[in-house]
């Protein structure tokens, strides 16, 4: 059963989540189709293929254990304080990354496309305040963090009323939920949303018309925080582990069989001229990703909620390696695709290699000691030691130490 104190399992699973953030934004300037800031001149088919898989599920996964955050930060706080502590982690990096860690990332862009001034002659643009691609002014990768605050923002009360006694008959319903199966039925809502407007409202990441990817985030968040409330549902997602990775995995095999032959809508081999069918070939792709999602859940639930001494570390350093992974990524890229004679594979490789490397050194050396750079990365203060007092036996007189 879970508790109010939080589990480890989902520490790792967002360790997990992050790191294949970086195995994907390491792939996209050496990617087919997909347009993104800087491309290498050779493309690869087969890393795009692993990067659709990927994109099927990384950020469901991401909102979903965000949820579960959420219910973590709501213990012991009233709405008010929940509010500002998001205000805190949230809100001061995204402004921290607009206005300082992405900007590198849009003027080695213009650089890619031929513009010859200096970085400090470019920056003063990004204070025009018109929005990228046209200005200078972007949350890039940043957009799950503007995201979640908006997220966090609006449903604060709610979720003060869901952990609070008032709830209790409301946990109670959702407790049978639990039985069999029937946890599953979370999928739902996503699936219809996602297969009904998706094509009408393509992804933006730009919040103003990214009306179905705005609220299909949202309810993979919904859904972490209703399953860590009612702690049955993580057991049930624990006992069905099987069976959700049997529903990613089927409805995956199915989507790509169709999508490497060609049998989609809009091509010539769709064989269907219901729109009925339209749409569940849509909705195949949000199935794979709750499918992955609640799989991916219950695995960790039933092998990661192990603790380990590096695990305090990697969670600190996991947020602020969010944040700067990208513009280390655009950087080292600029220069990586400028090599001749080098294969795709090798020039990926490094790029993930030296991101990783580069990211964590900036932040054991530059973000993690210092309580104003903790501050702007959205990190708490460093915990300060606390008196001890010690009796001497020979007088008892109290002397102050301090612990360790």
């Amino acid at each position: 059963m879970e508790t109010s104190q939080r589990q480890t399992y989902l520490d790792w699973l967002r360790i997990i989540s992050i790191l294949g953030v970086l195995f994907f934004h390491s792939a996209m300037p050496y990617v087919a189709e997909d347009s993104w800031h800087i491309k290498n001149h050779e493309t690869s088919n087969l890393l795009m293929e692993s990067n659709h898989f990927l994109h099927l599920f990384r950020m469901p996964l991401l909102f979903f254990i965000s949820g579960t955050v959420s219910f973590y930060m709501m213990q012991r706080r009233s709405t008010l304080s929940f509010i500002g502590l998001r205000f805190r982690r949230l809100f001061i990096p995204l402004l921290v990354g607009m206005f300082i860690i992405v900007p590198p990332q849009i003027y080695m862009e213009r650089l890619a496309n031929g513009y010859k001034g200096s970085f400090l002659e470019w920056y003063p643009s990004v204070f025009n305040f018109v929005p990228y691609p046209k200005g200078s002014l972007s949350w890039h990768h940043l957009w799950f963090i503007a995201y979640l605050f908006l997220y966090d923002l609006i449903f604060a009360p709610m979720f003060g009323w869901m952990i609070s006694p008032k709830s209790d008959g409301f946990k109670g319903k959702l407790a049978s939920l639990a039985n069999g199966k029937w946890v599953y039925l979370l999928m739902l809502p996503g699936v219809i949303w996602y297969a009904l407007l998706s094509r009408k409202l393509p992804e933006t990441n730009d919040l103003v018309h990214d009306g179905c990817y705005f609220v299909y985030w949202l309810l993979f968040l919904l859904a972490g925080f209703i399953c860590i409330l009612q702690p049955k549902l993580m057991d049930s997602l624990d006992r069905n582990r099987r069976f959700a990775l049997s529903i990613g995995f089927v409805s995956l095999v199915i989507w790509e069989y169709m999508r490497w032959n060609k049998v989609e809508p809009g091509y010539i081999n769709w064989p269907f001229h219901d729109n009925l069918f339209t749409y569940a070939f849509i909705a195949l792709q949000p199935v794979i990703a709750w499918g992955w999602v609640l799989a991916l859940i219950g695995y960790g639930k039933h092998y990661l909620n192990k603790k380990h001494a590096i695990l305090n570390y990697l969670n600190q350093a996991v947020y602020p390696f969010y944040i700067l992974h990208q513009t280390v990524i655009i950087l080292v890229v600029y220069y990586i695709i400028q090599t001749q004679n080098e294969s795709i594979l090798s020039k990926y490789i490094y790029t993930v290699g030296i991101t990783f490397f580069v990211s964590v050194l900036i932040y054991h050396l530059f973000v993690r000691p210092y309580a104003i750079t903790r501050f702007l990365f959205g990190m708490k203060p460093n915990d300060k030691p606390k008196p001890v007092i010690e009796v001497e036996k020979e007088d008892l007189k109290p002397v102050v130490a301090l612990s360790a």
